[in-house]
């Protein structure tokens, strides 16, 4: 049951990721009223909250947008940096949500970067101990559950990040329509853009679950 959940999953995240694509590629064509780009978005909402030192800078890549709390730096995909898209105002707002989260101490923000160094360490090592645990399941079932413990952090870690990107889309939207920066219509396609981009990390949350699931299960029979 498990393996089926994570095979399901799996074609829902891919047909989610196709059609993210597809949303930013169309509003990617729409035009905001005051030609204001990606950049000059952002700078603007950070002016507008009274945000001085985190720098806004074009990073390599498509949709590789993200902001960095340890340099406070606003990374911008060129696709969105040099636009004067919907879909560019739309990332480089959201990402800005994510800056004043920082700068408010939201909580769920704060825990989120609290468990990135256990995270690091679990994700990059857990399949391994798994792997293993698995091999060694009949002389040192503990191992296994070890395993299972670290995948248990990244879990958190995804469930952890849903109200913070669900948070940081609502701070972006709010401020599109209250700057004036788009027209309602293209507000609400701005929400439509960031609603796909959001269930990406939904979709890896539940894939997430559902292949700790899998494990669970796997040393419950074994047991």
């Amino acid at each position: 049951m498990g393996f089926f959940l994570i095979i399901v999953i799996g074609v829902v995240g891919f047909i989610v990721q196709n059609r993210l694509q597809s949303v930013f590629s169309k509003y990617s064509k729409v035009l905001a009223p005051n030609g204001m780009t990606g950049r000059e978005a952002a700078e603007k909402m950070l002016r507008d909250y009274g945000i001085r030192d985190v720098k806004v800078v074009s990073t390599p890549g498509k949709l590789t947008d993200h902001y960095n709390p340890v340099n406070k730096t606003l990374n911008l995909s060129s696709s969105v940096y040099n636009s004067n898209s919907v879909a560019a105002l739309a990332v480089a707002a959201h990402e800005c949500g994510h800056a004043v989260q920082h700068a408010e101490g939201y909580a769920p923000l704060q825990m989120r970067s609290a468990l990135v160094p256990v995270v690091q360490f679990s994700s990059t090592w857990a399949q391994v101990v798994l792997v293993v645990g698995i091999l060694l399941v009949n002389t040192f079932p503990a191992l296994f559950w070890i395993g299972i413990a670290m995948f248990a952090m990244v879990v958190l870690f995804s469930l952890i990040t849903l109200p913070v990107e669900y948070n940081a889309s609502n701070r972006a939207l709010a401020w599109l329509e209250r700057s004036n920066s788009l027209t309602s219509t293209q507000v609400d396609q701005a929400q439509i853009t960031l609603k796909w981009a959001a269930r990406t990390y939904l979709v890896s949350a539940l894939s997430a679950l559902a292949t700790l699931i899998y494990y669970l299960g796997f040393a419950r029979d074994n047991d």
